[in-house]
């Protein structure tokens, strides 16, 4: 009778766990994004409504967390980009996804820096796993969309997102919140300027 018990009482601290874990990452989204990855984890327990040692038993180092987050964040966009495909149309999906992935990139960039500089380049959360699923989803949103003649055939995934970083990189700081806005729409007409001149 005792071994029937073992898993109703094991499950709710697996549940317990887990939300405590998603509310550590939220907080800590929320501080990066506020104040900067230099941020103390005191103040992300503290807005989190946890403990420290809660805290730590998840991420034991800055760079746990800071890892985490962006590891979330990839896959998010990588979902919400599938989730565009399948809805099509293939030129609009993609489009629509480049505009994620310049938000994600300006959200981001701070946080990717001070990963890589506190070390982060373990297993446990590797950002060439982040950068090859960006890339993967990139390939495939442009091939889907040069298959219908919505994006140049000369173009490459590769220089996507470099462009999108490069937006991204020049507008972080800027003043002017509609300026990354602009230099998206500007890239896009770059994107479909093949089927607006055509030349291949």
């Amino acid at each position: 009778m005792a071994s029937t018990s073992e898993p109703a009482t094991e499950r709710p601290v697996r549940s317990d766990a887990r939300r405590n874990r998603e509310r550590v990452l939220a907080a800590a989204r929320e501080a990066f994004t506020e104040v900067g990855p230099e941020v103390s984890l005191a103040e992300v327990a503290r807005r989190a409504g946890v403990g420290q040692g809660t805290l730590y038993r998840h991420f034991p180092a800055r760079a746990d967390l800071l890892g985490a987050i962006l590891v979330d964040g990839v896959a998010t966009l990588c979902r919400r980009g599938a989730e565009l495909a399948a809805a099509g149309p293939a030129g609009a999906a993609l489009a629509g996804w480049l505009g994620l992935l310049l938000e994600h990139a300006r959200v981001n960039q701070g946080l990717a820096g001070s990963y890589l500089s506190g070390g982060g380049l373990g297993e446990r959360y590797p950002v060439t796993d982040c950068h090859e699923k960006i890339m993967g989803m990139a390939a495939r949103l442009l091939a889907d969309a040069q298959r219908t003649g919505a994006a140049r055939a000369d173009l490459t995934a590769v220089d996507l997102v470099q462009l999108i970083v490069g937006i991204s990189l020049v507008t972080v700081r800027t003043q002017d919140s509609a300026q990354a806005d602009r230099l998206l729409a500007v890239a896009l007409d770059g994107v479909r300027v093949g089927m607006a001149t055509g030349r291949p």
